[in-house]
């Protein structure tokens, strides 16, 4: 029953405290204690309500939550006979008579079992209506619901709610606390498809909650300098047999259709389940670039019709109470088709004009294979797991290119064949030494290979030799990782601390067409460290330390050429080297009777930073080229608060707001010369441009709950200005509103969402460099939002304990991806 959020229990437990037992006589001397397990899985109950009331029930005296491992301690209770209750949906509730004397003041009740309320949630799966923000001891957990704030088509769709987060909808590139540099998993799993597409095919209905982890511990891989976003999908393992649907339809200029199942089968030592889920749309986008010193203007006109379909089959299989087997396949197929219109129009010399037209197609299939063996040894949570992950993406794409114009080029063809495989096996030991301490260790290998095969024809010199074809390449990128982590943690009172340290082997190769052209081999150690203060159930403080590491991505050592415009292309540099990056952290969290506050700052210092390079083409001095390179140090830092609150029972109120601030530094080139027709080498004036960039968002989401059907919702969001080396980049905002219907006695739900109501969205910017230039991108963000769900099954809700990897939460079978 993990299911229900932080936000309930604080909700009930402020319910519970706001009607105290106001006898002044009582004598407040006892104190008692215990734990709180479920009767099927014998696991903690977290966030259980622990109510205390007087002898025959009419009055309630104070109360408290359990903790995430299922323990509590009520204080300050007064002497005499009491009733103690525990409460949590889903579960019956348990009553207990205590008593509390003078020479019996502290109670220990030890361990109570809550069991399961088969009538209540027969066939239902417990999901939490509002989207609530959860700090736990090494992440922030956004418990995604079922409210307007999610409402969309993809994953990519509600990213830009979540605090921290930040989607370039141009793009599609993922940004955490203003950096790039962030890991995203599925289930605890990295994905060998691309980010961007990634978020653009998971179905928003299938995300549970999703999980930032700013500063991880030795266990993770170090990759990512701003940490790792983990999506978590629903799961449903309950007895019998069960599902969910989903679908949606978003309509701006273009119609955007989504939908899934989920269905499960389980009895007795078999858990079965399968998924599917599906994108299908078209989008538009459009935007320009004005060149300030010769007058010129290039215009962008671009379509996209995309297709996704992803299914997912597994099994978990219970050999005996203590040994379990599990399997399960993703099977991801994408089917891409663009085209673009680019005119570059010289006012003053209009014998220049041209415009290049293009069109795409990019078809690829991901399959994904993982076994899981786990072993549970008597002693409870101690236990040793084997899990090997196969992974193989395979993509085509082609592209033509033609122009026309007074300028025009000859057409030409890109073909690009990408093949991927990446191979991941670790072995993973936990011990809970005794009550207080914690031991984990873990060996693990991955192995990873990217052949990247191209071929361009058509393309010739033309009479000043400005055009050439890009050769024919063959590039081949493998990196073998081997390593190793242990980490120790212990719970003393209030106090609790966790140490990690992670060791990596690290040997990466590079060929370009048969000839080894890179190497970089090197071993590094990555300690972390974590510091927990819970002064009370109120107030919770925490310290933490890590050193990550950023290797560089496939895009960034990609020497061919990866795309173009008549104006720019873009290419990687293979002979790019890791970043690494010490992160400090910390947080506090303050719970109160209406809410919650959470507030935290970081500091970051970076070595060997990674950052982008803008050169000016040596063929054509009108023409700039994109690539990467490595720089000198630097630092960032930032403050992230976010909060709940709810003023009445009907209005509940989400906010965030976050500011960050980093010095970039790049390789920039700009001319002396404004006749880039006349220009030489010696007009290129060649410097190192360096950035200080502070950006803020501020995120507020309304819910207005009218019946108990029926809820309003209305969502603001604000982008302050912020400068990247290339250009300063304009504030923008937008307001989304919503409603949402519940129906079939909470089982269905119908919600309408209009996003960007005043169609404000839009990607507005100034540059300095390497020309005076400024340029605004817009795409479909003022769209109306249909979606359904509606679940169905027979069984009774039993969670399956199968451990997702890269996570200290474990989970049932299913999902997509």
């Amino acid at each position: 029953m993990k299911k229900v959020t932080l936000l309930f229990a604080l909700f009930f437990y402020g319910a519970i405290t706001a009607n105290p037992f106001t006898d002044p006589t009582d004598l407040k001397i006892g104190t008692i204690v215990g734990k709180v397990i479920d009767n099927l899985e014998q696991q903690p109950v977290a966030y259980a309500a622990i109510v205390i009331k007087s002898e025959d029930g009419s009055a309630t005296i104070t109360g408290g939550i359990t903790t995430d491992d299922g323990s509590f301690e009520v204080k300050d209770l007064p002497e005499g006979k009491l009733l103690m209750e525990v409460q949590f949906i889903g579960y019956k509730t348990h009553s207990q008579p205590i008593t509390i004397t003078k020479s019996n003041k502290k109670l220990d009740l030890g361990t109570i079992i809550l069991e399961e309320e088969t009538q209540e949630l027969t066939g239902v799966e417990v999901v939490a209506e509002r989207t609530t923000i959860e700090q736990k001891i090494d992440r922030k957990v956004i418990n995604v619901g079922k409210d307007l704030t999610t409402a969309g088509a993809t994953a990519s769709d509600i990213m830009n709610n979540i605090p921290s987060v930040n989607v370039d909808s141009q793009t599609g590139d993922l940004t955490l606390r203003g950096n790039s540099n962030v890991r995203v998993m599925v289930d605890g799993k990295l994905s060998n498809v691309p980010v961007a597409q990634l978020l653009k095919q998971i179905p928003s209905t299938s995300i549970k909650s999703i999980e930032l982890i700013t500063n991880p511990s030795a266990k993770y891989n170090p990759e990512g300098m701003s940490g790792i976003i983990n999506i978590v999908l629903h799961k449903n393992a309950n007895i019998g047999f069960n599902g969910n649907i989903n679908t949606g339809l978003s309509k701006g200029k273009n119609a955007r259709f989504n939908s899934s199942i989920d269905l499960n089968y389980r009895n007795g030592k078999f858990n079965l389940y399968g998924n599917y889920g599906n994108n299908i749309g078209k989008q538009s986008n459009f935007g320009y670039i004005k060149r300030l010193d010769e007058n010129s203007e290039q215009l962008f006109d671009f379509f996209n019709n995309n297709k996704s379909h992803l299914y997912k089959v597994g099994f978990d299989f219970y050999l005996d109470d203590n040994n379990t087997v599990s399997f399960f396949t993703n099977q991801n197929m994408y089917d891409g088709k663009g085209s673009g219109d680019t005119d570059v129009v010289y006012y003053n010399d209009p014998a220049r004009n041209t415009a290049q037209l293009f069109n795409n197609t990019n078809d690829n299939l991901s399959e994904q294979y993982n076994f899981d063996y786990k072993h549970d040894f008597k002693k409870e949570g101690h236990n040793i797991e084997l899990e090997v992950d196969y992974n193989h993406f395979d993509s085509d794409e082609d592209a033509h290119f033609s122009s026309t114009g007074a300028a025009r080029f000859p057409d030409y063809q890109d073909f690009v064949n990408t093949d991927r495989t990446q191979t991941i096996a670790n072995l993973d030991y936990v011990n809970p030494i005794d009550s207080i301490s914690k031991l984990e260790l873990g060996v693990e290998a991955r192995v990873f290979k990217t052949d990247v095969d191209y071929a361009s024809t058509g393309l010739s010199f033309n009479a000043n030799g400005i055009l050439r074809p890009t050769p024919d390449t063959d590039f081949v990128y493998a990196m073998d990782i081997y390593s190793a982590y242990a980490t120790f943690g212990q719970t003393r009172g209030k106090l609790s601390y966790q140490a990690g340290i992670r060791v990596e082997n690290v040997e990466v190769k590079a060929d370009t067409n048969q000839v080894r052209s890179f190497t970089d081999k090197y071993t590094q150690v990555y300690p972390s460290a974590f510091l927990t203060y819970a002064a009370s159930d109120e107030n919770q403080f925490q310290l933490s330390y890590s050193k990550r590491v950023d290797r560089p991505g496939l895009q960034q050592v990609n020497p061919i050429r990866q795309w173009s415009t008549p104006l720019i292309s873009s290419f990687g540099n293979e002979t790019l080297v890791p970043q690494f990056t010490n992160s400090f952290e910390a947080n506090y969290t303050r719970r109160f009777e209406k809410g919650s506050v959470t507030s935290g700052v970081f500091y970051r210092s970076i070595t060997d930073e990674i950052n982008r390079a803008v050169y000016i083409d040596r063929l054509d001095f009108n023409k700039t080229i994109l690539t990467f390179d490595n720089f000198d140090n630097t630092s960032a830092y930032g403050l992230e608060v976010s909060t709940t609150y709810r003023p009445t029972k009907w209005w509940n109120i989400n906010g965030s707001f976050d500011l960050f601030s980093q010095t970039q530094r790049g390789i920039t080139e700009s001319l002396l010369t404004a006749d880039n027709n006349t220009a030489t080498e010696d007009d290129i004036v060649i410097e190192e441009t360096e950035v200080d960039n502070v950006s803020w968002n501020f995120r507020m989401n309304n819910s207005f709950t009218v019946t108990k059907k029926l809820n309003l919702q209305l969502f603001g969001f604000y982008r302050g200005a912020n400068q990247t080396l290339q250009f300063e980049i304009e504030p923008m905002y937008f307001v989304n509103m919503g409603v949402r219907y519940t129906f079939a006695e909470g089982k269905g739900t119908v919600s309408i969402n209009m996003n960007d109501i005043f169609n404000t969205m839009r990607f507005a910017f100034d540059a300095k460099r390497p020309y005076a230039q400024k340029g605004q991108f817009n795409w479909e963000s003022r769209n109306i939002y249909i979606g359904t769900s509606y679940r169905f099954g027979s069984g009774k809700n039993r969670a399956a304990q199968r451990k997702r990897r890269d996570s200290n939460t474990k989970q049932g079978g299913g999902g997509i991806i």
